[in-house]
């Protein structure tokens, strides 16, 4: 199926890009999240009418992600969980733990957006993740995972 980008999305398209993609992810995630139209002679007429509107509203969002990457930047959060004497956590701390203690510091982080590349965390001790704010930035947080042994 032919659509229309709305906005930049990774791996796709910048704003306007006509492309091509499966009629799956086009009808069920893409046209219903408003990130892409159908490309009718209709919407590209009306895209092209809203451009300059819609070029404006992608910049806003790019800067205010860069200004909540300025200050998340080299964060450092801790979680704690219940742990073995081994090290071993019962359990796991996941990217929604992780976005819990990001609001706890005052920080609204979607959990979608912290990126866990080697899945859950199931030791004791730190470690360096990702958090894409937006498909142009990317800022890393140190977490540090605490023993609870009681």
């Amino acid at each position: 199926m032919q659509i229309i980008l709305m906005e930049k999305m990774a791996n796709l398209g910048q704003l306007g890009d006509v492309v091509k993609v499966k009629d799956g992810f086009a009808r069920n995630y893409l046209i219903p999240q408003g990130k892409a139209k159908r490309a009718t002679q209709a919407n590209l007429a009306e895209f092209e009418k809203r451009r300059a509107e819609l070029e404006k509203a992608q910049a806003d969002a790019l800067q205010q992600a860069q200004d909540r990457a300025a200050r998340l930047d080299g964060l450092m959060v801790q979680v704690t969980q219940k742990a073995g004497v081994d090290g071993k956590l019962f359990g796991s701390v996941t990217n929604i733990d992780i976005a819990e203690a990001l609001k706890a510091q005052g920080f609204e982080v979607p959990r979608a957006a912290i990126r866990m590349p080697l899945g859950p965390i199931k030791q004791i001790g730190d470690q360096t993740l990702d958090v894409a704010l937006h498909t142009d930035v990317v800022v890393s947080i140190k977490v540090s995972v605490l023993g609870d042994t009681a």
